[in-house]
């Protein structure tokens, strides 16, 4: 998907998330945005977030909560994503067995044009590791 007109937004958007290491929920990218002095609403955030997640300027993944998060990733091969469900630290992770096992078992059901995300929630060493109160 060819990239759609540069407009403003998707400029501070951009400089937002280049900032960024951890996924972001929409509301975090407009708060920030807001603080730093930009006047964008909430639906042009979504929007812009959107499309650059189609055409391939940020990674997005789906929270255990079912939210829609983005962040930009260094990774431009397909790969999936190790995710702290505590402090959302995030590790990009590409494993050939993976992919050699959906690709077993899309041909042994006879799927074809296959597309495929994984993203492995669990507690980063350092959240796993804190004590409880």
């Amino acid at each position: 998907m060819a990239m759609q007109r540069k407009t403003r937004q998707r400029d501070a958007i951009m400089a937002i998330m280049a900032d960024e290491t951890d996924f972001r929920s929409a509301q975090q990218v407009h708060a920030a945005l807001m603080g730093a002095g930009q006047t964008v609403g909430l639906a042009t955030v979504y929007r812009n977030l959107q499309t650059l997640t189609e055409v391939g300027e940020l990674d997005s993944l789906r929270s255990e909560g079912g939210e829609t998060l983005y962040r930009r990733c260094a990774a431009r091969r397909h790969h999936h994503h190790l995710v702290c469900r505590s402090c959302g630290y995030t590790v990009d992770i590409q494993d050939d067995q993976l992919e050699q096992w959906i690709s077993e078992i899309s041909q042994r059901y006879q799927f074809s044009d296959i597309e495929h995300m994984a993203d492995i929630f669990g507690l980063c060493a350092n959240c796993a590791n804190r004590p409880t109160k």
